[in-house]
């Protein structure tokens, strides 16, 4: 995975599993993932998944600042399971 925050790449289940540990420690609140655009290409085998989400904590009665992000992920079907094989987050430059 390449992710916003270091570690820039992440390999692995566990070293994924520790980049959220860094993330959850930003709040204690629920953190609501959104997407606002999605679009997915797929074949028998492989298939690509590209969105835009809105990452942020829950309010009820308006809608919370947060951080907008890229999603990109890349899977294959391995043994009948798609399986994650690349997976990329990336914010949008700014001037």
């Amino acid at each position: 995975m390449f992710d916003v925050p270091p570690p820039f790449q992440s390999r692995g289940l566990e070293a994924y599993r520790t980049t959220w540990d860094l993330f959850y420690s930003w709040t204690s609140d629920p953190v609501l993932f959104k997407p606002t655009e999605m679009s997915i290409t797929a074949s028998a085998n492989v298939a690509f998944v590209v969105a835009t989400v809105r990452c942020a904590g829950s309010e009820a009665n308006e809608e919370p600042e947060g951080l907008d992000f890229r999603l990109t992920m890349g899977m294959r079907k391995i043994d009948d399971r798609w399986t994650i094989i690349h997976e990329h987050h990336s914010v949008p430059a700014v001037d």
